[in-house]
């Protein structure tokens, strides 16, 4: 099966999606929540993830399906992996900034990844070694050298006293007099550092669905992503540090407190 069918379908997953969330922006949907009260899952996460999940596995009924709100769908060599609304606190408060992602995993290997943003209809595709884009038009890192100089962005866990390890890494650079952003949705941010808007961005404890749809698209822009020690990203890492290039080794020792 060709790679440019299977795009062709992720993007149109991701324009459904879009209509889902903008339906719901414009008549109310109903809010709950999971591990705590500012972990929440909306009825548009939900109703997303199921159209989403009927959408591409009926198309393609042999391939597995990993989905934010319902998780695990059987095991195959193809695998979707699916966030319904990465950026959901953000939509429950109509607050602009939030996405769906949709990746394909073929063996192990993400092959392809598609993030869109419903407010500004903002399409970042990526296919492995074909090119990263933003609306049809070809992106790429930043060229800044400096960390002094960039624009980064960063996201914390729902319970910071539980988990409060990215304010240690969030002091020491501020203490540098470094520029940071919190929008609150890792794919968008993680698309904007591959878009050359941001110049870098880290963040403890993303799950595989927050991330593989922009990791594709990182990679393919020209991105360096790693660990939090330099090693390179893998799905299910604790942390992800991903930049121009240009800055990373500083960044990196800036967040260990070295210098």
């Amino acid at each position: 099966m060709g790679m440019d069918a299977l795009l062709n379908d992720a993007i149109a997953a991701a324009r459904l999606a879009r209509g889902i969330h903008l339906y719901f922006q414009e008549k109310g949907f109903s809010t709950d929540t999971k591990t705590g009260p500012t972990d929440l899952v909306t009825q548009a996460d939900k109703e997303t993830e199921a159209a989403l999940k009927d959408f591409l596995l009926s198309r393609y009924p042999d391939h597995a399906f990993l989905g934010e709100e319902g998780g695990q769908e059987r095991e195959a060599e193809y695998r979707w992996i699916v966030d319904p609304i990465d950026g959901t606190v953000n939509f429950a408060h109509h607050f602009p900034f939030y996405a769906v992602s949709i990746a394909l995993e073929v063996r192990g290997e993400l092959e392809l990844g598609v993030v869109l943003d419903s407010s500004r209809d903002e399409l970042f595709w990526a296919r492995r070694g074909a090119g990263a884009y933003l609306n049809g038009r070809a992106i790429r890192v930043t060229k800044t050298s400096e960390l002094i100089g960039s624009l980064l962005a960063t996201g914390f866990p729902y319970d910071v006293k539980k988990d409060r390890e990215n304010l240690t890494y969030f002091e020491r650079v501020l203490q540098k007099g470094l520029t940071v952003r919190r929008p609150g949705a890792a794919a968008l941010d993680l698309c904007y550092v591959a878009a050359g808007r941001l110049d870098g961005f880290w963040e403890v404890k993303l799950k595989p669905w927050d991330v593989a749809g922009a990791l594709v698209v990182l990679r393919e822009a020209g991105a360096t992503v790693t660990g939090i020690e330099g090693e390179p990203y893998q799905l299910g890492n604790r942390y992800i540090v991903a930049t121009n290039g240009l800055i990373h080794d500083e960044l990196l020792d800036t967040l260990h407190g070295r210098g």
